[in-house]
């Protein structure tokens, strides 16, 4: 009762007379009813002014989430040109120390011809030292076995003049003498002959061993700038090795075995004619830069079949990444891009798969060395066949949005020995390299 003699005197009750037609209707507004239309007028006015706020706000909030996406496009954008740019870079850079490997070949390979022509001519002009060497000493041992021979007889001449007169004529004493005198000349100048050719013999000797610590001086720098380069080439790919956690020994004994004996910058330490190890330091030295050579070029081969190449060529952003995702195990890393956008393989090798395949849509497989397998989905077109080989760096599809896809991106994989790893590890170790 309290409470209805408040909300009659808040509230009183109104009286409305309707008049239509002749007819009078009452309608008779309690404060119970004044109430509930008050409420409920008060309830549709709050729920405008709320809609209308959070209407103004959504139009606020778009507008700046808008901006803000275009904003992270634009420096995302220029993050993947700076980023191309130094792709670009390091690949040419690769290429130019790929060319300086093989002018150091050259040029090495000029080293070990010219040392082994002068390590012929040394052993040529050695022979040719002992020869004549050999002959003086016979030369000065007739002329002193020569005048031996003369000095007795004149000793004799002397001791029996008197007997020689009585049974030699003079004109056969003359003829004696003029014989020795003439033989005695004749070795003299013989003597003096081998004399000069043996000086001159020496001083080619002594030139040929200036020209020789020359070449080893000058063969001395250029396998230091070869070593140089190699080392500088080795080291960022040593490096991305070691930051993936590859076996490095392993792989590259796989590779050195596959490829014995095929030539190229593969071949073996040069042999001296004789057919055994040349002990010439210098000939030595070429062989372990032949090996420091030959081990980057295993390297090489190692990398190129592996997939440590970029998936993607144009614009396009990182959308998702791997590991869980919505309570189930994502394997791979996802771009969002262009329908169309050019699709590249990450290192050469073989297509196994190339074709619709369930959630992943449109996929291709490709097949590595060393136990690794690359998986491209979502493609809107594939571009190679299965069986084909392939090179990294080739373009096997286009970007698009086929199986279960929400949006156009591409989903790429990287697999070793069927297991799923995480691929911008090998994106990121190549990235200094490539």
């Amino acid at each position: 009762m309290k409470i209805r003699s408040t909300l009659a005197r808040a509230f009183p009750e109104k009286r409305l007379f309707l008049r239509t037609d002749g007819e009078t209707r009452l309608i008779r507004l309690t404060p119970i009813v004044q109430i509930a239309g008050i409420s409920g007028a008060a309830l549709i006015l709050c729920w405008t002014i709320v809609s209308s706020a959070m209407v103004v706000m959504h139009g606020f909030g778009s507008g700046t989430l808008y901006e803000q996406a275009l904003r992270d496009q634009a420096v995302y954008e220029s993050r993947l040109n700076r980023l191309a740019i130094e792709r670009n870079a390091r690949a040419r850079e690769a290429a130019d120390a790929y060319e300086r490997l093989a002018a150091a070949l050259e040029e090495i390979s000029t080293i070990q011809s010219r040392l082994l022509r002068s390590e012929d001519r040394r052993r040529e002009l050695e022979t040719g030292v002992d020869v004549i060497a050999s002959t003086l000493r016979k030369s000065m041992e007739e002329r002193d076995d020569a005048r031996l021979q003369a000095e007795a007889l004149l000793a004799r001449i002397g001791e029996s003049a008197d007997g020689l007169a009585a049974e030699t004529t003079e004109e056969e004493l003359a003829a004696t003498l003029g014989f020795l005198t003439t033989t005695l000349a004749s070795v003299a100048e013989e003597r003096d002959d081998i004399r000069r050719t043996a000086d001159a013999a020496e001083a080619r000797l002594d030139e040929i061993a200036f020209e020789k610590r020359l070449e080893i001086e000058r063969n001395e720098r250029v396998f230091r700038q070869i070593e140089d380069a190699v080392e500088t080439s080795l080291a960022p790919i040593k490096d991305m090795f070691t930051a993936v956690g590859l076996p490095t020994d392993s792989i590259i004994e796989q590779v050195r075995r596959r490829y014995s004996g095929q030539g190229g910058l593969l071949s073996p330490v040069v042999f001296s004619t004789s057919g055994e190890v040349n002990e010439d330091p210098q000939l030595l030295r070429a062989g372990e830069v032949m090996e420091q050579l030959r081990e980057a070029e295993l390297y090489r081969v190692a990398v190129q079949s592996m997939p440590f190449g970029y998936p993607i060529r144009g614009v396009h952003r990182s959308t998702s990444g791997f590991g869980m995702r919505w309570g189930r195990m994502h394997q791979g890393h996802d771009w969002a891009g262009a329908s169309g956008t050019p699709i590249l393989a990450t290192g050469d090798g073989v297509v196994t798969f190339a074709r619709r395949h369930t959630g992943y849509g449109k996929l291709v497989k490709i097949k590595h060395d060393f136990g690794f397998e690359t998986r491209y989905a979502h493609l809107s077109r594939i571009r190679v066949k299965e069986g084909q080989r392939v090179s990294r760096g080739e373009r096997i599809g286009d970007m698009g949005n086929t199986g279960n896809s929400t949006g156009t991106h591409l989903h790429y994989e990287i697999r070793t020995h069927g297991k799923a790893i995480n691929p911008l590890i090998y994106i990121k170790a190549a990235r200094d390299v490539f």
